[in-house]
């Protein structure tokens, strides 16, 4: 004759409860040792493994994604005069091309443009640019040997344009620079229609 086993108490209890001794379920164990194994793998997968992602890599992807969509709205531009002189003046795509200038060419021209290792763009001497044009050929080959670099593989086509609007845009704001006023005074850029 088999007895039943009564639950055991546990000795405390508090205002008159006494509360049973019953052990964690197997499945909550088991969901414990997973989780224990699954955070040492995803460890060695993102801190190792040359296949893992970052935040980073999540967010330029979907700066990528985002920038095909809206260069979808504008098409393939051309580095010529008419369009760079038109998206000087477009606010909405004139930012596009700061974003593009702040990611990319702060280090050497500055901030706004007022030059600290490269030359200042908001004044109106130029060393490699002539016309309006010259601007997105200098950002898409580089420039003085490889110092200014070449952005061609970098950059999409419409970003080189955009960011070659931004940075027309610029002259005439003559900010103080610390480096010397560098190259040739070239005339204004044309007058868009």
């Amino acid at each position: 004759m088999s007895q039943s086993a009564e639950p055991m108490l546990l000795d405390h209890n508090y205002d008159g409860i006494q509360e049973y001794d019953n052990p964690t379920p197997g499945w909550w164990w088991m969901l414990f040792h997973a989780t224990v194994v699954f955070s040492i793998v995803y460890f060695l997968f993102f801190q190792f493994s040359p296949d893992s992602w970052t935040l980073k890599d999540a967010y330029n992807a979907s700066v990528v994604v985002d920038l095909r969509k809206q260069f979808a709205e504008i098409g393939e531009l051309k580095a010529d005069e008419a369009t760079i002189v038109k998206y000087s003046t477009d606010k909405k795509w004139l930012e596009v091309g700061r974003n593009t200038f702040a990611t990319n060419c702060v280090s050497c021209h500055g901030r706004d443009g007022e030059g600290v290792v490269g030359p200042n763009m908001t004044d109106d001497a130029y060393k490699n640019v002539k016309t309006i044009t010259d601007i997105a050929t200098v950002i898409t080959n580089g420039a003085a040997n490889g110092a200014m670099p070449a952005w061609k593989n970098r950059l999409h086509p419409n970003e080189v344009v955009l960011t070659a609007s931004y940075i027309a845009s610029l002259r005439g704001k003559n900010l103080p620079s610390a480096r010397p006023v560098e190259g040739d005074v070239i005339p204004p850029w044309p007058k868009g229609n």
